[in-house]
């Protein structure tokens, strides 16, 4: 085969997440193309068997290189009803479905409100049903160990790894070394679990359920060094590159926050790399600590999500007066307040750009794919330390969590990013803290205690060059536009965006950023192979843009752009550049289709593009929802996609007692 889609799902403390994962890392060291998926509640011990317990995990991989994780399982691993019949309907008809039968009681099949049993009422009609007693036979494989039955049955996820593992060649050995390391204090439990695994690869060799297994050849890749890596892990190992490259000290402020604690776990581990990781009271403690931290002349750095960057937003604001670097690191989740913590969204842009009081610019830089987000934190920390200044680093829960292959780079090509402190006064005998390089327009950065450059910094407004605490109105306003003058000249450094459009005359073009990178080239892709001739191109830099942007958006007819909000970044580009870009919108917790972008960008070409009814988009740029039904319900009112005329966003509507507007 040239590719596959696995989803393993089942009760949250099935093990669905571990066994995604050794099966991603056995795949990744076999050499095949690949990108993950893991999909998990937000409740830390949802009730056993119930639907919002439910937690999955998609992986693609094949003999080329893959940049989602895929659309739609072709295969699909339910441990229990619970799992069966959330997953069931993204599974296409001729799809595989492996059931453990021994989970499919009266009792669980009630409690997700099957009325009967689905393997025998005609549900799974036109699949490829392998129905087994996987549980029992766990159980009946480590009896030997002499385990009790529940600690026993803890077993049957490795019994499935064994057995996918038979199905598509992968090898065991990386799990097997796993394992040893894992429970090498619980010999019990270590015994059982490579006896579940290797049971699960004997069922699958000697049983006559699976006619055949697949083999999936390697990805021809570019020669080096490979490993699988996930998107935090990506981030922190970007951030100690650039601590490393810089000649600076990682001090990381923050307080743990799904989906960016992985970042604080990372870094914790690597103390001998120079790194200090301060987990904080709050999240004002944790960036107020790494501000100091860049005070004192260390690379300051905090990470959290959009609930934390809403409490950050005075000391980022502060970070802003006192011009100093600091990387903040925002893991967007799906919002607004707790919102939806394990899922992912990209609906913090608009807060990072404007989220803090007075003018505040901020330079932005996004990550693209998981292991883009190694070179993002690297950039990220390059405009921080030349240009003094706080940077958001934009990854999301999906890019956090996924995984795919990363050809390890060597040091020598990592940028040099190395920083050199004021020693001596700037000023004749005096050392003004204002001061500015000409070039980048950035004020000097003198550690505290270096002989003669005793200064002030605070957030009350300073006197450019002397620092002096200043209200003098002309002061003021100069300042202000000095400081955006600085974040503004960034983009000199920035190189140009660069459009993917092979034959020069595409009729469309896709314009994405952050995470929407591979649905939309797998898109793109598609597209071209009907005919349709379409341009991509992905900006990194959301603040400020590059330079060649309103180029790009003129040189084609139709621009969509496609976002995990309500149009953020088209809000951004139609009032920037008065360019009528097109915003193609869902914001279900979940990546997009490939296939949802293809019916979009088809239907902008024939005329059949409807504008969304609702929300954000809806008020200031045509878009479209990708909820895949027809109709919506706004509170008590219905609006049909697609009509000519809208309950809610119609040019006419009643308000208050008569009056039309």
């Amino acid at each position: 085969m040239s590719q596959v889609v696995i989803r393993f799902a089942g009760d949250s403390g099935d093990g669905m997440q571990l066994t995604g994962d050794r099966f991603t890392v056995e795949t990744a060291a076999f050499g095949n193309g690949l990108s993950t998926l893991p999909d998990f509640p937000a409740e830390i011990r949802a009730p056993a068997g119930t639907l919002p317990g439910v937690s999955a995990f998609q992986l693609q991989f094949a003999d080329h290189a893959v940049m989602t994780p895929g659309d739609a399982p072709t295969v699909l691993v339910a441990m229990n009803p619970a799992a069966l019949k959330v997953n069931l309907a993204d599974l296409p008809r001729d799809g595989m479905v492996i059931l453990d039968t021994d989970e499919f009681t009266t009792r669980n099949l009630t409690k997700v409100g099957y009325a009967a049993d689905p393997r025998q009422d005609g549900t799974l009609d036109g699949y490829q049903v392998h129905a087994l007693a996987l549980t029992s036979m766990t159980v009946e494989a480590v009896k030997e160990v002499g385990l009790h039955r529940k600690e026993a049955e803890r077993a049957k996820n490795m019994f499935a790894l064994g057995l996918l593992s038979w199905l598509y060649h992968r090898p065991l050995e990386g799990t097997r070394r796993f394992l040893e390391a894992k429970f090498a204090h619980l010999p019990e439990v270590l015994r059982a679990n490579l006896i579940a695994l290797e049971a699960g690869w004997s069922y699958g060799e000697t049983t006559e359920g699976f006619a055949v297994h697949y083999e999936i050849a390697p990805a021809p890749l570019p020669a080096g060094t490979y490993r699988t890596i996930r998107g935090n892990q990506a981030l922190a190992y970007g951030l100690v590159a650039a601590s490393q490259r810089s000649g600076l000290p990682l001090f990381l402020g923050t307080y743990p926050i799904t989906p960016a604690s992985d970042i604080l776990h990372e870094l914790s581990a690597l103390k001998n790399f120079g790194v200090r990781t301060f987990q904080a009271e709050d999240e004002i403690a944790g960036v107020s600590a790494a501000i100091g931290a860049s005070y004192g002349g260390a690379l300051g750095v905090t990470s959290t999500s959009g609930p934390g960057v809403a409490l950050k937003s005075e000391a980022v604001g502060l970070a802003v007066a006192l011009e100093l670097p600091l990387v903040i690191v925002d893991v967007q989740r799906g919002g607004p307040s707790t919102g939806l913590p394990t899922k992912t969204e990209q609906a913090d842009l608009m807060q990072v750009m404007f989220g803090r009081n007075g003018e505040a610019p901020v330079p932005v830089v996004a990550a693209c794919s998981p292991s883009d987000c190694f070179d993002a934190a690297l950039e990220a920390v390059r405009i921080a330390t030349t240009y003094r200044t706080p940077v958001f680093l934009l990854s999301d829960g999906y890019l956090a969590n996924g995984s795919e292959p990363w050809l390890i780079p060597a040091v020598t090509d990592l940028p040099d990013l190395t920083v050199s402190f004021t020693t001596k006064p700037n000023h004749g005998d005096d050392f003004w803290p204002y001061q500015r390089d000409p070039a980048t327009l950035a004020r000097p950065w003198a550690v505290p205690g270096t002989k003669g450059l005793e200064h002030r910094i605070g957030g009350i407004e300073k006197a450019d060059g002397t620092g002096a605490i200043s209200y003098d109105p002309a002061n003021h306003d100069h300042m202000v536009r000095t400081r955006a003058a600085k974040v503004a000249g960034i983009a000199a450094s920035v190189d140009p965006l660069v459009v993917d459009d092979p034959t020069g005359d595409a009729e469309i073009l896709l314009l994405g950023w952050g995470s929407t990178f591979g649905p939309i080239a797998g898109a793109v892709a598609a597209l071209r192979s009907k005919g349709i001739r379409v341009a991509r191109t992905h900006v990194r830099h959301l603040n400020p843009l590059p330079r060649n942007i309103e180029d790009v958006l003129r040189g084609y007819r139709r621009v969509v752009v496609p976002e995990m909000n309500l149009g953020q970044l088209a809000l951004l580009l139609r009032g920037l550049f008065l360019v009528d870009v097109i915003s193609v919108n869902q914001v279900r917790g979940l990546p997009f289709r490939i296939k949802e972008l293809v019916g979009a960008v088809e239907s902008v070409l024939d005329g059949t593009f409807s504008p969304a009814p609702i929300g954000t988009a809806g008020a200031f740029g045509r878009s479209t929802m990708m909820v895949g039904a027809e109709t919506s319900t706004v509170g008590a009112e219905t609006s049909t996609v697609g009509a000519e005329t809208s309950t809610v966003g119609a040019e006419t509507s009643t308000v208050g007692t008569g009056e039309t507007r």
